[in-house]
């Protein structure tokens, strides 16, 4: 009859190996838990608010010495003072919003055209080897044609209108969304796609259930690219497509100012074009890009 070692030393043995296990998984456990946690206002306020605010107060005191140190004459260098003269006459007329939102709300309809247009073009070219042997090099080349160029044969073609000015924007953003969700897709680990077909997520549905969610850094990395590109591409319409007809966005603001020789309109015109770049990155990309790293046990705080 076999016997059970229960002497001491056996006991604590096992005792021990007991222990390790358990430390090992509470060990796991632990890196699985992510720990996601509010940031204090006072945290957010010193991190994120006080730096750009002070990266500002440098360049308008920088901007107000070359001023005073007088590098070059007042119409070619205005004051600080001289272009806040020209919003608060722009606000007084109640002329600066209207500005703003005439080129803000022509970016975004662009922009969700393109993402409407290359999110699908993305995927056939990543998906289907023939369509990217075919179309892959041209979506590179126009990517890095400059947007401008677009713009004579688009007044050409459709004259000086709103249609003219979204067709230069979808020729400058849609390349840029598409080569960012194919860059995405390539990253996309093959045994997620097999795991995939094995659950019956093929064709459509591996797309969206599978493809899609895999490659979303790279896919969110081409939107903020595309963006860039809508915005940069409406300013260079409208820069060079200037028409009463078309109603006065920031472009034409920008060479209004220039055709006047008025150059606090024309850094006014600059420093709205910077702002709603900027506004539209903090209000639409970052919190985007924030929640992909956290959907994805990257981003610890919040």
């Amino acid at each position: 009859m076999a016997s059970t070692d229960t002497t001491p030393a056996a006991t604590g043995k096992g005792a021990g190996k007991a222990d390790d296990l358990a430390g090992l998984e509470a060990g796991l456990d632990a890196l699985d838990a992510v720990q996601v946690s509010r940031t204090p206002v006072r945290e957010v306020l010193l991190k994120k608010v006080l730096p750009p605010l002070t990266a500002v107060a440098l360049v308008l005191l920088a901007w107000q010495l070359l001023v005073w140190a007088e590098v070059t004459e007042d119409y070619k260098l205005p004051a600080p003072s001289a272009v806040w003269d020209s919003v608060s006459g722009m606000w007084l007329q109640g002329t600066l919003f209207e500005v703003i939102w005439t080129s803000v709300s022509r970016g975004l309809l662009g922009f969700l055209l393109a993402l409407a247009i290359g999110t699908p073009l993305g995927l056939l070219v990543a998906r289907v080897k023939f369509v990217r042997a075919a179309i892959g090099p041209i979506l590179s080349g126009l990517q890095s044609l400059p947007s401008v160029a677009w713009v004579p044969p688009a007044v050409i073609w459709l004259g000086l209108n709103d249609k003219m000015m979204f067709a230069v924007i979808l020729l400058g953003a849609v390349p840029s969304i598409a080569n960012g969700l194919v860059s995405g897709v390539d990253q996309v680990p093959p045994l997620f796609l097999r795991a995939g077909r094995t659950l019956g997520a093929t064709g459509l549905r591996g797309a969206w259930h599978i493809v899609l969610p895999a490659a979303l850094p790279g896919y969110v990395a081409g939107l903020k690219q595309g963006w860039a590109f809508s915005w940069r591409s409406l300013m260079a319409a409208e820069i060079i497509a200037s028409s009463p007809d078309l109603g006065l966005g920031l472009g034409q603001l920008l060479e209004n100012g220039r055709n006047n020789a008025d150059m606090p309109g024309v850094f006014l015109a600059i420093l709205l074009i910077l702002i709603v770049g900027i506004a539209i990155d903090l209000l639409i990309f970052s919190p985007l890009e924030r929640w992909v790293l956290r959907s994805r046990g990257l981003l610890v705080r919040s």
